[in-house]
């Protein structure tokens, strides 16, 4: 029998059991990471927590990913879910980070921030006098809530201002209303989505059969306005598109693998509901899911897209629930419009670019304000009032002055309407 030297047998147990380079590399790494953690808690000036330590660690693992990607504890988890399911209390804004400075994406609509004057591009510098940069955005969060009638401080510095201020809000319960309706003029609606939470779709589908039942000639235009919307839910904005849309691609998300794109469609049961003329209204708060919805539409050529470019967020998050009651949000894809566009950090340019012009303070000598005798508190009754149909007839004009006195107020819903309403002329003339 021929034997091995005792050398060479010595060499080739050292070949077969010798890892592999990256596992090496690896190792190298989580024994650095226990190093690091074993001095901090010999060391540190004060004592400090294991769990903490990782914590601290997973989170920074993730924000150092992207400005989307975060751990969540249990409480912060269950914040996040209130968000989208149920009531909860704080002041109403949509924040993300932003070279580690807190911005705002947009105000809720009749949320204490939106009445506080807060707009979208402010900078958040601190909360409560601590500085927002040395906190991770979901620590941000959970700053700024807190019980209903409690007050949080922030330091603002608005979007152009030399120097910042402080502004003290007062928390309240933030309404998950997501969808807003009123008659503009006859036969043409405003439609407004403020977010999309788990009912949109559902809630959308009512407040157009509403309109439909209420209109005598049936609608005739409609706009849709997704100004100043944060997002949501992706399979909402989805079901929001599909609402307008017969046939076509709604959008696709792809992620690190070549073929992992998921598509998603438009259904014919679902854009039978309204074929009227539509524009859609978007601006620097439109994110993430508005901008779904405004591709689609505009892609598709459903809709004219008018107003000021989106906000730019066109990646996915998939929220990962931990045995611990824990979760983390991790971005696993982008999405694209129908036409294969990427909006990520570009946004939906409008057709038509439309800055908005905030209203002057003096508005008496508005068009859109007329006031006349039967608007007047003791003016002489009709004779249709004094038939019994006074009511409903000042209910009607209540509406109709509502609707007056918001068109005085919004340049941009102003020409959104003149589209709508010359649309089909338009289209005849271009054919």
């Amino acid at each position: 029998m021929r034997t091995i030297p005792v050398l060479a047998l010595s060499l080739l147990l050292t070949c077969s059991c010798a890892m592999p380079a990256s596992a090496s590399k690896d190792l190298d790494a989580l024994r650095r990471f226990s190093q690091v953690m074993d001095l901090v808690e010999r060391h540190y000036v004060t004592e400090t927590k294991r769990e903490d330590l990782i914590n601290g660690a997973i989170k920074g693992m993730l924000e150092n990913l992207d400005a989307h990607s975060t751990y969540m504890n249990a409480q912060e988890y269950k914040e996040m879910q209130e968000t989208t399911s149920g009531e909860f209390f704080g002041i109403g804004i949509e924040i993300t980070m932003e070279n580690n400075t807190v911005k705002v994406v947009t105000p809720i609509e009749d949320t204490p921030a939106y009445k506080a004057g807060l707009k979208a591009g402010d900078s958040i510098l601190a909360i409560d006098g601590k500085p927002a940069m040395e906190i991770s955005l979901q620590e941000v969060v959970s700053r700024i809530r807190g019980p209903k009638g409690t007050e949080v401080v922030l330091t603002i510095l608005h979007a152009g201002a030399a120097e910042p201020k402080k502004v003290a809000i007062v928390r309240d319960a933030i309404p998950l209303v997501s969808v807003k309706s009123r008659k503009l003029e006859d036969g043409y609606y405003w439609i407004r989505l403020t977010r999309f939470s788990e009912k949109t779709t559902q809630d959308l589908k009512d407040a157009v059969r509403a309109a439909q039942k209420e209109s005598k000639g049936g609608i005739k235009g409609l706009v849709l306005d997704l100004r100043n919307n944060p997002g949501g839910l992706l399979d909402q904005a989805v079901g929001v598109s599909d609402v307008f849309l017969n046939e076509g691609k709604i959008v696709s998300i792809r992620g690190r693998e070549e073929d992992s794109e998921r598509v998603f469609r438009a259904t014919r049961d679902s854009g039978d509901l309204i074929s009227q003329p539509m524009v859609a209204l978007v601006n620097a708060g439109s994110a993430s899911a508005s901008e779904i919805v405004a591709g689609a539409l505009r892609d598709q050529k459903r809709a004219l897209i008018l107003g000021e470019r989106t906000f730019g967020k066109g990646s996915v998050q998939n929220i990962i629930p931990m045995a611990d009651g824990s979760a983390l949000k991790l971005t696993i894809a982008r999405y694209y419009t129908p036409s294969g566009v990427s909006i990520q950090a570009e946004g939906i340019t409008p057709d038509i670019e439309v800055p908005f012009e905030a209203p002057a303070r003096d508005q008496e000598d508005s068009p859109y304000l007329t006031v006349r005798e039967k608007d007047l508190d003791r003016h002489l009754k009709g004779d249709a009032e004094k038939r019994g149909t006074g009511r409903e007839d000042r209910k009607a004009r209540d509406g109709h002055q509502e609707a007056r006195e918001q068109l005085a107020r919004d340049n941009q819903l102003r020409m959104a309407l003149q589209f709508v309403k010359n649309m089909p002329r338009l289209k005849a003339i271009l054919q």
